[in-house]
């Protein structure tokens, strides 16, 4: 069958040496004193570092988090806003742990409970928003772990919107890194709340607890939390030129150890790995025969960016592999998938998405579909 690459294609995967297609090597992570932790990137999940990602453990108040994904996925439909009051309960006023300073039976707007949650950690602020979304606070925690599941956090039960602990409440780094990613992508008109480095309510002004927001420019979030059972823990996420790190430390034994941690996590990824893009979106790959078309050739392609996440300095070292069935025939849709393409770093396979017409392509005049029918039987 004939396939036309693009030259750029040709020269940009051109073949290497054996030798040549070796990742280079690169050193062990640093030892942090963590029970667990995991580092990835952003855009492409890649997994950059880890330790006991799986085990399940007290999250804390990194559970605010959960709280946050489910306020903010209510706003995006438009259930609440921003604007909106909220009657603070008994309940919320007495919850114990850190606090924002609410007061019982005040009015106060979703957009400052959500602050109150963010920056100072408020477990106040939590109960008010779980209760104004949902009635109650065991009714949201059933909506915590509803979209927890559906966002791929299979690992995760939460019992409050707090973090307060509970036998039944846990989660894992690899979870949370889930959840990290998730609040970054659909919802960055809200995660810049997670830069802020203070607020004040009700002439109370709270600094955010993340020093690393202090500590290095490239961070931007996201989240502490402690308790005697879980330890001091941090979800941090930095961007560094056009690449972010996503690090989730658990269990260290002081506040300072958490930040010192994922500190030294941190400029591991962005010292050892880089993210690259591959393929632009909607951009022609290759070509592929269509048989019994209207036009003999489909363009093929990929309909998002493709970016992947190697060792630093081993780009050049990727090769690129395109399986392409041997008969396709019209019609054929726009974006439906027809071939693979597989990308390859010495003997680790990377990635494999499929290769998609980038162009409707029907079926073609009665002439066309005879001769391409004799020639099949020939192929």
């Amino acid at each position: 069958m004939k396939v036309r690459l693009p030259v750029f294609l040709l020269l940009f995967f051109a073949t290497v040496s054996a030798a040549q297609q070796q990742p280079r090597p690169i050193p062990a992570p640093p030892v942090i004193g963590a029970t667990s932790y995991l580092v990835i990137d952003s855009r492409t999940g890649a997994e950059l570092a880890s330790l006991e990602p799986d085990v399940p453990v007290p999250p804390a108040s990194l559970t605010k988090l959960m709280t946050a994904y489910v306020i903010f996925n209510a706003l995006q439909q438009e259930q609440i806003s921003l604007q909106d009051e909220v009657t603070v309960s008994e309940k919320a006023w007495r919850t114990q742990g850190s606090r924002m300073f609410i007061e019982v039976g005040k009015r106060v707007q979703v957009e400052d409970l959500l602050l109150g949650m963010i920056v100072q950690s408020g477990n106040d602020a939590s109960v008010a928003l779980a209760e104004f979304v949902a009635g109650s606070e065991p009714v949201f925690a059933e909506m915590m772990n509803q979209q927890a599941a559906a966002i791929g956090m299979h690992s995760s039960h939460f019992m409050n919107a707090t973090g307060l602990p509970d036998d039944n409440h846990y989660s894992t780094a690899r979870d949370l890194t889930t959840l990290a990613r998730a609040i970054i992508e659909q919802f960055p008109e809200y995660y810049r709340w997670y830069s802020v480095k203070e607020f004040t309510f009700n002439d109370i002004t709270q600094p955010n607890r993340n020093n690393l927001l202090w500590r290095d420019d490239s961070v931007d979030g996201m989240k502490t939390g402690y308790t005697e059972a879980a330890g001091y823990c941090l979800v941090s996420s930095a961007k560094r030129d056009d690449m972010r790190i996503i690090s989730v430390v658990l269990g260290t034994s002081s506040a300072k150890a958490r930040i010192s941690g994922s500190q030294a996590l941190l400029n591991y990824g962005f010292r050892f790995f880089e993210t690259r893009l591959l393929y632009s979106a909607n951009t022609e790959i290759a070509q592929t025969r269509v048989w019994k078309s209207a036009n003999e050739y489909s363009p093929l392609g990929v309909i998002e960016d493709l970016y992947v996440t190697v060792p630093r300095g081993s780009y050049d070292s990727l090769v690129s592999t395109m399986n392409i069935p041997a008969v396709i025939q019209a019609p054929v849709a726009q974006s439906q998938p027809l071939a693979e393409i597989s990308i390859e770093l010495g003997d680790e396979q990377l990635l494999t998405v499929p290769l998609r017409a980038l162009a409707d392509n029907p079926v073609g005049s009665f002439w066309q579909r005879t001769v391409d029918g004799v020639s099949l039987w020939f192929e």
